[in-house]
């Protein structure tokens, strides 16, 4: 697999979750932590704001976390360190062993190419599609394995959702650009 074919290939986001504690005081980690805020009203969780690693972190007082804004794997790592270092200065005891892993990658890649979207319709399994144009200019392409959502738009762009790792991804991509080579 050449670097080439994947110049275009651009991580967007990237979402990890799990547990991090056993238990998470989210008043005091609303209160001491910067950038958090906690409204039990409207949602059950404290919602973080971090800077340095900027990401959003979703603290649960059963000890999970949701990180989102992650531009690469390095910087889930990093993060992932950082957020355990200020919840042991807040006196958060965290697991020896945080059970935290990467649970969808969002990417985006450009084929270079217009897509008929159309013709598309008629070429890919129908079961794995979704495409009314009237409602939403793209086409949701369902792969199952790996098993990633596609939108395909006509000017070549594609929204890459629900792999785990990048190797997923670059398996996808080169089914979706098979595919479309021989429509060409």
């Amino acid at each position: 697999m050449g670097n080439k074919k994947y110049s275009s290939l651009k991580i967007e986001n990237i979402v990890a979750s799990g547990s991090i504690a056993e238990a998470m005081d989210l008043d005091t980690i609303s209160k001491k932590l910067p950038g958090c805020k906690l409204d039990k009203k409207k949602f059950p969780g404290a919602v973080c704001h971090m800077e340095n690693p900027t990401l959003c972190v979703l603290f649960f007082s059963s000890g999970k976390i949701v990180m989102t804004g992650l531009k690469n794997h390095e910087l889930f790592e990093k993060s992932l360190e950082t957020i355990i270092i200020r919840l042991n200065e807040l006196g958060v005891k965290t697991l020896d062993q945080p059970d935290v892993v990467v649970t969808n990658i969002v990417c985006s890649y450009d084929t270079g190419i217009n897509i008929n979207l159309n013709k598309l319709v008629i070429t890919f399994n129908l079961e794995n599609i979704e495409y009314e144009p009237e409602q939403f200019p793209g086409l949701v392409y369902r792969l199952s394995d790996p098993k990633i959502v596609a939108l395909l738009f006509s000017s070549g762009k594609i929204i890459l959702t629900g792999g785990k790792n990048i190797d997923d991804i670059k398996l996808a991509v080169d089914h979706l650009t098979d595919a479309l080579s021989h429509l060409q």
